[in-house]
């Protein structure tokens, strides 16, 4: 008979992986995943899991490993690259891996290097406990997920498409919190769904001249005055089935309004986190004009992050967009454009993490939601194969707000549960 899992040894070892792991510096760009591939692969070697690699490009590598029948069956989906560090504004090594009051700190802790060692961690027990499988459980590492997956899940949907066959996906895309609106419900999440990028660039041309002799063809001043209209285009907010049941299950915890969709659209027109959950959402991220502070421009160009809602009509959008905008010699450029598709609010995998969650935690509640930014799920969605974002920790909304900013960190305590709970939702969905 298989010994229980000594969670404390596996913690402890998980920590120990995540902690090398952040030291590998993979901020993307360049990416730099191959050492991080090399790194994985060691440790699958070691428990003797074989893998495979691909490489798109020099230091660019993806890596995929299988245990039980076949292929295929349950994708446990991490990405290995991590966004850029503003060093000056941390207060520890952002790559030193370094443990204090009980935290993992690091770029890549939350997003998502933790998450990859928990589902590595998985498969690795999984193995050792000689669980009886009856479907095979995959473990994928790709690179290049936070620039648009080129490097990654894209490229490998056109060469390797074998890599991505799969029954079930379970990916980053929605996190646990410990305090959401301010309780002290613990509130695990998972999501179906993500809100759709489409990103624009917007490009005018003038006549250029010295600046002491304005002229009226100024396309500084032309540009400024397209992104004023749609800095005032009000995009009409709305209730998704996926955002109803989310609003719907915080309300029977006693965090949210429930009820109608005009108390729902009420209760987030303050909470910018929300509001971009119910409606289509246009960022300015760029401006580009002039070379010299008298010289008046030739051309000026702008950047707009647009996240649609899934169902929305991407060209229908872009027609309204133009009407807006209402000058021709504004251009806009589609610099990517991504097609959407959503999971299953109700499945096998979503009824086995409210048993598993309800009892690892007591008094916790599972809400779905929708994910404002993008994930490689989004290629497995389109393809028809099931995929939810589900990280199974429960963050303070203060360490929530560490992704992609300063100070990254994870609790040593939330690696416990998130690897308690990942185990067991995996050995219920695939065990014989």
């Amino acid at each position: 008979m298989t010994k229980p899992i000594d969670w404390d040894a596996a913690t402890n070892e998980a920590v120990g992986i995540l902690r090398e792991y952040i030291r590998i510096d993979t901020s993307n760009p360049p990416g730099n995943e191959e050492r991080a591939v090399a790194f994985l692969g060691g440790i699958l070697a070691s428990e003797g899991i074989r893998y495979e690699t691909a490489a798109p490009a020099p230091g660019r590598s993806n890596l995929i490993a299988h245990i039980g029948p076949g292929t295929g069956g349950i994708c446990l989906l991490n990405h290995t690259d991590v966004v850029p560090v503003e060093r000056q504004f941390w207060g520890i090594d952002p790559f030193g891996g370094d443990v204090r009051d009980g935290y993992i700190w690091g770029r890549g802790a939350l997003d998502m290097k933790a998450m990859g060692v928990i589902e590595l961690m998985t498969v690795m027990l999984l193995k050792r406990q000689e669980v009886r499988l009856k479907r095979a459980v995959t473990f994928l590492a790709v690179a290049d997920e936070e620039a648009g997956s080129e490097f990654g899940a894209a490229w490998l949907e056109r060469n390797r498409p074998d890599w991505l066959d799969a029954e079930l996906v379970i990916n980053e895309g929605a996190y646990g919190v410990a305090d959401l609106a301010g309780g002290t419900t613990p509130v695990f999440s998972f999501a179906p769904g993500e809100k759709v990028p489409l990103w624009l660039r917007l490009v005018t041309r003038g006549r250029p001249g010295h600046g002491s002799v304005p002229h009226g063809d100024n396309c500084a001043e032309r540009l400024v005055k397209a992104l004023d209209r749609i800095r005032n285009w009000q995009q009409e907010a709305r209730v998704t089935p996926v955002m109803r049941a989310h609003f719907e299950a915080l309300a029977a915890a006693g965090l949210g309004p429930g009820g109608s969709e005009a108390a729902i659209l009420a209760s987030a027109a303050g909470n910018p986190a929300a509001r971009a959950r119910l409606a289509n959402t246009i960022s300015l991220t760029t401006i580009s004009t002039g070379v010299k502070v008298n010289v008046i421009p030739a051309e000026a160009s702008a950047t707009l992050d647009c996240r649609l809602l899934p169902d929305a009509d991407a060209d229908e959008f872009m027609a309204a967009l133009g009407a807006v905008i209402d000058d021709e010699r504004v251009e806009v450029e589609v610099l990517n454009r991504y097609q959407g598709a959503s999971s299953p609010l109700d499945s096998e995998f979503t009824r086995t993490v409210a048993e598993v969650c309800a009892e690892m935690v007591e008094g916790a509640r599972l809400a779905p939601e929708l994910t404002p930014g993008f994930t490689d799920s989004r290629i497995y969605r389109v393809r028809g194969t099931p995929a939810y974002g589900f990280v199974p920790c429960l963050l303070p909304m203060e360490d929530l707000a560490t992704i992609h900013g300063h100070n990254e960190r994870i609790s040593i305590e939330n690696i416990r549960l998130g690897l308690q709970v990942m185990y067991e939702v995996v050995r219920r969905l695939c065990s014989a």
